[in-house]
């Protein structure tokens, strides 16, 4: 995979289109928004995921999408405490001016919402759903000659009945078998085409047209001329299930859209990849095969016991991976939906089947579209590895239908080592270079796979052409002691490789000379992955014809100089400035061409606009895509073109919380009791004057990282001027609810040198929580007893063992998520690679499940009846709350039914933010001093909270210990 130069939080280069690597066979991450992530730039085509509209002559309308929540059946869901959360104190009484909201925002269920969502779930007040609830906005996908725009319109938040459809979990995977495609897909609902014209300005919109109302679309790509769209298209059946999926195409002068397929029997298989355009007007699907019939039924008994045995004596060590096969019909099943049979088909309707059906997880074209790399997966297959550990086939074919040779066939991977770098054995990140027209290269590693093994060479990259002829063999690329992390191309005389190192965070970039063996390969970066003010960016890459990005060579007039651009995101200590530098890979000298304005405005560089036409790129003539956004004013884009600097706006989004406009923002430096220097991101509600109003309640929402050096650790990351991002479950929504918020102060746990840097976690944990309350109570903004801690997976498990070992500091707790008991993840988790049985007393000592008889301070669990992420099942809250109450802690666990690590439904998602909004008002906004002042005995916890008075709860409400709270639906 290609080095990528741009990394955004609410705005995401992708690629449309779509391909699967070796990383998605594994797991997928879960990633909240706002946050986005900047994908492959090996594509046919960028977009950029915004929060906004576009500036255009037409208007774009807004529509809500929002579907009416369907009644949950009240006689199977269990019955809540009649707790209605309001902007009033739970006496009644109204709100004093020390952070909560006033009285007149009150929010109290109407009769017809509870009716609506059954009884079961919740709304939170209207500061919190409004925001929430907004409409969404249009994703945006560049063409190819960057003279057009798409216009993806999108869906509000999805109603829990789309999570409740039946998926089949297998191999790591979870499969809706109806449509045979992953489950849970988000959509499209429509498509506009916009002309980008060189002045900035976009043309009227052109609706993609001719499909039936009510379709849901995904996998939108453009052809290698950006003359056609291609989109998978499905719809809603009366069984509240979702239809196979079938391959459209638009011509994108017109806007109008047919069929790929005459047959009406032709359907899309998209569990694994998906589709891919071979050249201008061929397109190669993967489809279910026509002969496949009726899927596997389970047996009524079993053809015998489930039996696995280690009588080789094997070293096999696993993390917790989910959602595996389980058994032989497990097997079948799995095989049943994964097998696709690939077709190729034309524009002109011409069909054609291309070889045998089978497992295939990625179709590559070579950049000349005469190759086709294909990879897939076959038996025999594991119950204790997801699929992309298991045998793996690599071939490749010409595009006219001609085997040519395998590759490889790796055998199934159980054994791959638990500790950071280590590898599969045998080939690896097999993929044709960009800048070739069809030449493969590869990575081997030397070390078995094993990053506890010392060797050198670590890994060897080898390159060799699709068809080799005898004259041709095999060629060693270059060498690398440490991990091989990609390869950046560009042509003959360069391309960058890069190697890493997790232990010691090492990093290092490699200048090669791919054709010619005369000049030695030589070191352009060495530095520490950790050391962010020594970053000097990443190459920006460049389109080629063939539809691959290389390195952007840049030219001046009269200088033979060989000259790159480096896109940083120029990190300081006053915070990131980025930059674009043009960069000398000869001298290593460099010269700024652009930095963004550090005063007020957050400015970044998005993608190079100047690459549409082939040939050598000058300097005065480059084109960026920039963004450019503020603490109060969201993200906007622009074109900036040179010599002159001239920048057109492209982009006027309306701001997405109006609202929440004037809040304010402070990023803030403190130091921890043994000298690390500490950030974080402090946010005010807006119109707030301390000296007026004094102290507010305060969230502190965090996620602890692990270093290996103090001044790594101590460094500053992100913008004082970057815009407020807010997803439907962040922290910062509270600021609507006049809270403080401290959002991500920095809690390093380092382990410099041999040290490892969980020897010590719950010490740094502390200090750094301490510094953090330190700081908020000294600027005045915090009530020292009304601060609470909270967080989501590993910030979960933070925030468990903060109220367990530091007490003094919280007044409660939210975790969501989390994992709480490290003896069940007994071969690693998160960055740690050292067993239980290698680190007992770490593994036991992290654990807040074996601190349960030491939290006394209210404390919220959340957690999605199907996380399926490595670590964190639904038992681990399960059990920590059984461990909790057993010793009469205040404590109540929210169970999510269909949801996963994450949350999606917008029934799910609005009773998170009820529940949370309760535990902050009752145990935060009104806790009385008693509460905030809470003793950690046992035998006062009771006096803590009374039944009335002081904290203004309702007799009925207050019996919380050990309440369990599960919202369930009979769908």
């Amino acid at each position: 995979m290609m080095r990528l130069h741009k990394l955004y939080h609410r705005c995401s280069l992708v690629s449309t289109f779509s391909t699967s690597s070796s990383s998605t066979l594994c797991s997928s991450s879960s990633l909240s928004p706002p946050f986005l992530s900047l994908l492959n730039h090996n594509s046919y085509s960028t977009s950029i995921h915004t929060s906004g509209f576009l500036k255009s002559s037409n208007n774009l309308k807004k529509k809500n999408s929002l579907k009416s929540i369907n009644m949950m059946n009240k006689s199977n869901s269990i019955k809540f405490h009649s707790v209605i959360v309001s902007a009033t104190n739970e006496d009644g009484k109204g709100t004093s001016n020390n952070g909560s909201v006033p009285s007149s925002s009150s929010s109290v269920l109407e009769d017809d919402e509870i009716s609506s969502l059954g009884g079961g779930y919740r709304l939170p007040p209207p500061e919190l759903k409004d925001i929430v609830d907004a409409p969404p906005l249009p994703a945006l996908s560049f063409s190819p000659q960057r003279d057009k725009i798409l216009f993806l319109k999108r869906r509000a938040l999805p109603p829990l009945t789309d999570l409740a459809r039946p998926e089949e979990k297998l191999a790591g995977m979870r499969i809706d078998a109806k449509c045979n495609t992953r489950s849970r897909m988000s959509f499209y609902t429509g498509i506009g085409i916009h002309q980008l014209f060189q002045d900035g300005t976009l043309g009227p919109e052109k609706e993609v047209h001719g499909f039936p109302d009510g379709a849901k679309l995904n996998f939108v790509s453009w052809s290698h001329d950006g003359r056609h769209l291609s989109f998978s298209i499905r719809f809603d059946e009366e069984d509240n299930n979702s239809s196979k999926l079938r391959v459209w195409v638009a011509d994108v002068e017109t806007g109008k859209a047919k069929p790929l397929f005459q047959s009406p029997d032709i359907y899309l298989n998209a569990v694994f990849d998906n589709y891919v355009w071979v050249d201008d007007s061929t397109v190669l699907v993967c489809t279910i095969p026509l002969s496949r019939g009726d899927p596997p039924k389970k047996p009524l008994v079993p053809s015998g016991p489930k039996i696995q045995s280690n009588e080789q004596k094997n070293v096999v060590q696993l993390r917790t991976f989910q959602d595996l096969l389980k058994d032989e019909y497990d097997e079948d099943l799995f095989e049943y939906y994964a097998t696709s049979q690939l077709v190729l088909a034309s524009l002109d309707g011409s069909v054609k089947t291309f070889g045998p059906p089978a497992v295939y997880t990625s179709l590559d074209p070579s950049p000349d579209q005469k190759y086709l790399l294909l990879s897939s997966i076959h038996r025999p297959y594991s119950f204790i590895v997801p699929c992309g550990r298991f045998p793996k086939k690599v071939d490749v074919w010409t595009t006219d239908g001609k085997f040519i040779r395998e590759l490889c066939d790796l055998p199934l991977a159980e054994d791959i080592p638990i500790a950071f770098n280590s590898v599969r054995k045998g080939m690896r990140s097999i993929n044709w270079r960009a800048d070739k027209p069809s030449t493969l290269y590869w990575v081997e590693t030397q070390d078995g796979g094993d990053a506890k093994v010392e060797v050198s060479p670590r890994d060897i990259v080898y390159t060799q052409p699709a068809d080799p002829v005898d004259s041709q063999q095999l060629e060693v690329l270059h060498q690398l002691d440490l991990r091989y992390g990609g390869i950046s191309w560009c042509d003959e005389s360069l391309a960058l490789v890069y190697e890493s190192w997790y232990k010691t965070r090492r990093t290092k970039t490699w200048v090669i000379a791919p054709g010619n063996k005369d000049v030695s390969p030589r070191i352009l970066f060495d530095r520490s992955s950790e050391d962010v003010y020594s970053d000097p960016g990443s190459p920006m890459l460049r389109r080629t014809p063939a539809g691959t990005y290389i390195i952007a060579k840049v030219k001046k007039e009269n200088d033979p100089g060989i000259y790159v651009l480096l896109n940083g995101s120029g990190a300081t200590p006053e915070g990131n400035i980025p930059f674009l530098d043009l960069f000398d890979i000869n001298t290593a000298t460099k010269e700024r061409i652009w930095q963004s304005n550090k005063e007020k405005y957050f400015e970044s560089v998005v993608a190079l606009m100047s690459d549409q036409n082939e040939g050598d790129l000058y300097i005065d003539q480059l084109k960026v895509l920039t963004s450019k956004e503020s603490k109060t004013e969201n993200t906007q884009y622009y074109l900036q073109s040179w010599p002159d600097k001239k920048v057109c706006q492209i982009t006027n989004f309306p701001h997405p919380y109006p609202q929440l406009a004037s809040l304010q923002k402070e990023m803030i430096r403190y130091q921890r009791k043994d000298g690390v220097q500490l950030t974080a991101t402090l946010y005010l509600p807006p119109g707030y004057d301390p000296s007026k109003d004094g102290p507010l309640p305060c969230l502190v929402w965090s996620y602890p990282g692990e270093f290996k050096s103090k001044d790594a650790a101590g460094q500053v990351r992100g913008s004082p001027n970057e815009f407020a991002g807010i997803g439907p479950t962040s922290a910062l929504l509270w600021l609507a609810r006049r809270f403080a918020i401290l959002s991500g102060p920095t809690i390093p746990i380092i382990g410099e040198g041999d040290e490892e840097a969980n020897d010590r976690y719950v010490e740094q944990l502390v200090g750094s929580a301490e510094a953090a309350v330190e700081e908020v109570i000294r600027r005045g903004v915090a009530h020292p007893n009304k601060i609470a801690v909270g967080g989501h997976s590993y910030g979960a498990f933070m925030t468990a063992n903060l109220l367990a070992h530091a007490p003094h500091l919280f007044c409660c707790g939210i975790a969501r998520s989390g994992a709480y008991n490290r003896t069940l993840t007994p071969f690693g988790f998160q960055n740690e690679d050292r067993t239980l049985w290698e680190a007992t007393s770490t593994y036991v000592e992290m654990s807040p499940f074996m601190s349960a008889n030491k939290i006394k301070k209210p404390i919220l669990l959340i957690h999605g009846e199907e996380d399926n992420n490595p670590g964190t099942l639904t038992m681990q809250s399960d059990r920590f709350f059984n461990a909790l109450k057993g010793h009469g802690a205040l404590c109540r666990l929210v169970v999510l039914p269909f949801e996963s690590h994450g949350y999606a439904a917008r029934e799910s998602i609005m009773h998170v933010l009820w529940e949370t909004d309760r535990w902050l008002q009752k145990f935060c906004v009104n806790t009385s001093d008693v509460v905030a002042d809470l003793d950690v005995k046992d035998s006062e916890i009771n006096k803590a909270v009374p039944a009335s008075g002081g904290g203004g709860a309702e007799q009925d409400d207050i019996e919380l210990e050990g309440l369990q709270i599960t919202p369930r639906s009979s769908l």
